[in-house]
């Protein structure tokens, strides 16, 4: 009886430490990249993060992209007073950035090759991971001139609406295929940390 009872508390113990171990590695990815994880398709954005044609008032001209970290909005201006308003996923603290830029190149299922920084942050990440679904980078990936940024896709859609990376937007993979399609290399992009007024 007091080995049984020696090995249920051993069991206990056991799992609770593996409980806790797992919290803390969970803990310590704070960017919710998931090499390997394939997209859920079938999940269902919040209405404030899905794709909409939105009144916009900008002397910018159509075709221009405006990333508003605070909204967590990308807009692409279409004119008129209009614009198509995407969900994002952002930075987190200390990640967020402003400026002006352009899509300097653009991919369909990216490879990812985390930078140094990234890999010093975070050492459990792949060197090196090929394009495809179940790549970080998601189904598309427009680059932002000569930093290590970019406006990409997904494989976790449920980040949306957060602040969450490590500088990069992110978009739901079939919104990222839409702007992708709406925009050449050379588009202007406009990174701005506070709403326009």
């Amino acid at each position: 009886m007091t080995k049984l009872r020696h090995l249920v508390w051993m069991l206990i113990a056991t799992g609770a430490l593996v409980l806790s171990t797992s919290q803390g590695f969970a803990q310590s990815r704070p960017d919710a990249d998931e090499p390997g994880l394939i997209a859920d398709d079938g999940y269902q954005l919040d209405p404030e993060w899905q794709k909409q044609v939105v009144y916009y008032r900008t002397n910018e001209a159509p075709g221009t992209i405006i990333v508003s970290t605070a909204e967590r909005h990308l807009y692409l201006v279409q004119g008129n007073g209009r614009a198509l308003r995407y969900g994002i996923g952002v930075g987190r603290d200390g990640f967020q950035w402003q400026g002006l830029v352009t899509i300097t190149r653009k991919a369909e299922w990216p490879d990812w090759t985390p930078p140094p920084e990234m890999i010093a942050r975070q050492p459990y990440l792949p060197r090196f991971m090929a394009g495809g679904p179940g790549n970080p980078l998601g189904a598309r990936a427009m680059y932002l001139g000569t930093t290590v940024y970019r406006i990409h896709g997904t494989n976790r859609p449920d980040t949306i609406g957060t602040a969450i990376s490590s500088g990069c937007f992110r978009l739901v993979n079939a919104d990222v295929a839409d702007l992708y399609n709406r925009v050449p290399v050379g588009t202007k992009v406009i990174i701005r940390q506070k709403p326009e007024l």
